[in-house]
């Protein structure tokens, strides 16, 4: 699977010109428009980005703190097949996720039939044992999932990671929209493109489905940021803006004899359902770190009295680590009784003694991670290491096996991509955004593509260099576009 050439989106594994049929218009597109009308649009939209204040903070660098995310002016496509593929898979894993984070925060049945190790679950730095027994309403964990997807072939999807804690990016799947409406019209002339400028108003929808029984007929819903510093503080603006409910910040919350209140010019008004893009490590300084200055004292008490609806819940991280990640093949089967639509990217697990022997045998040729790390950070690409990081790593594993993984070097499929040099492939993935709320899965026919833009490359991250396309969503011709 990691030996393969990549495959081209376009051209699909031909090493001809010709385009496959369904891209062809694309193609020509991208020929016939001028390189320096492609440039003078993205520069464009990169303009119009660093305006409107969509940057993302580097952490750990002193100077420029905060940048843009590099803008790629040549869309994605997925044909409606395609996306009806993906959709099916996406909601099978996320129900998935959702019947394992309410299983093993209550009876644990997964545990006892012997599917995933219990110390792989209850020693997990990401499990909450004092959430164990506290259900939130409609028994919905996972609100909001990101699902990481890289592609190998022209059938062949594969999920690499799993988000559930606090996924972010989908305000760049608007704006880049927008973008794109503005600047390429013609594009949605000549395709049956999938709206996703509902995404806000179903992600509201979802968090007033799931308030708390008793307030479910007109709940007050926030949005909690830890502020303006946080690398993703424009995104959580960008959304509370969009749904028209308050960005608050934990001082602007109380909680008294369980109940949430938000302090307003008028008084306090009581808090149904918070959208929290805090960790969970800083959302109650009376639970978890005692030195938060970024949370509510008695958050989790009012949880866990049923009181406010916390989204995503506390206690969900455990579904994104990638020691987890390994097993979900066996999860979904375990909970949907059918094998997984999507499945995973082979990985050894550094904690079994056979994969750590094969792993530091092949450092060279793998990509190892941390099993809860994120961002890019903490992970080899071996083929692209140098021999003295490649070393690093091994005395990092022969120390502490149980914390990563590796996977196979997968050929990521590439999709031609604007540089400095002209037009030329660039390796991608594809983080589309699933909503579960009281009335079922929601997937807005969209999602965040992240290309990597330094040739060779296959770190998509922004933190690593990376940069983002829209992806269009092609409709049914029976169903037209927009």
């Amino acid at each position: 699977m990691g030996k393969r050439a990549a495959f081209d989106e376009i051209r699909g594994h031909g090493d001809g010109d010709a385009a496959r049929p369904e891209f062809s218009a694309l193609s020509d597109w991208i020929k016939h428009t001028p390189a320096a009308e492609l440039d003078r649009r993205q520069q464009a939209a990169e303009a119009a980005f660093r305006q409107l204040g969509i940057t993302f903070a580097v952490y750990g660098e002193e100077e420029a703190a905060e940048r843009i995310i590099p803008f790629d002016i040549v869309p994605r496509i997925f044909t409606a097949s395609e996306w009806t593929g993906l959709s099916e898979g996406l909601v099978q894993r996320v129900e998935a996720i959702n019947a394992f984070l309410e299983d093993v925060y209550g009876n644990r049945k997964i545990i006892a039939d012997g599917i995933v190790p219990a110390e792989l679950i209850l020693g997990n730095p990401q499990f909450r044992p004092i959430l164990a027994g506290t259900r939130p309403a409609h028994g919905i964990f996972a609100h909001i999932c990101g699902i990481d997807l890289v592609r190998t072939g022209p059938d062949e999807f594969f999920v690499l990671e799993d988000n559930a804690r606090t996924p972010s990016g989908v305000s760049y799947m608007l704006e880049n929209r927008e973008a794109m409406l503005r600047l390429c019209p013609e594009l949605f002339e000549m395709f049956p493109v999938a709206a996703v400028d509902n995404y806000p108003d179903a992600l509201h929808e979802t968090l007033r489905s799931v308030a708390p029984e008793g307030r479910s007929s007109n709940p007050v819903c926030v949005l909690l940021t830890p502020g303006h510093f946080n690398s993703a503080f424009y995104e959580h603006s960008f959304l509370a803006d969009s749904m028209g409910i308050e960005l608050v910040e934990a001082a602007d919350l109380l909680v008294d004899d369980d109940v949430v209140w938000m302090k307003t010019i008028e008084g306090l008004v009581r808090v149904d359902v918070i959208y929290r893009r805090i960790d969970d490590d800083y959302i109650d300084p009376l639970v978890f770190m005692p030195d938060s200055v970024l949370g509510v004292p008695g958050l989790i008490a009012a949880y866990m009295a049923g009181n406010v609806t916390l989204v995503n819940a506390p206690g969900t991280g455990i579904a994104d680590d990638k020691a987890i990640y390994s097993y979900m093949p066996e999860i979904v089967k375990y909970y949907t009784g059918s094998d997984a639509k999507l499945p995973n990217v082979e990985t050894w697990r550094c904690r079994e003694p056979d994969c750590l022997k094969y792993v530091l045998e092949h450092l060279p040729e793998l990509v190892v991670k941390l099993v809860d790390g994120s961002g890019g950070y903490g992970m080899l690409v071996g083929p692209t290491a140098t021999r003295q990081e490649i070393e690093n790593f091994r005395a990092a594993l022969v120390a502490e096996p149980h914390r990563y993984i590796a996977q196979p070097t997968l050929a990521l499929s590439t999709v031609p991509t604007l540089t400095d040099s002209g037009i030329a492939p660039r390796h991608v993935d594809f983080r589309p955004f699933v909503l579960s709320g009281a009335n079922g899965v929601t997937i807005v026919p969209g999602g965040l593509t992240r290309v990597a833009l330094r040739e060779g490359s296959l770190v998509v991250n922004s933190s690593q260099g990376g940069g983002t396309k829209d992806s269009l969503i092609l409709l049914d011709h029976a169903t037209g576009g927009r």
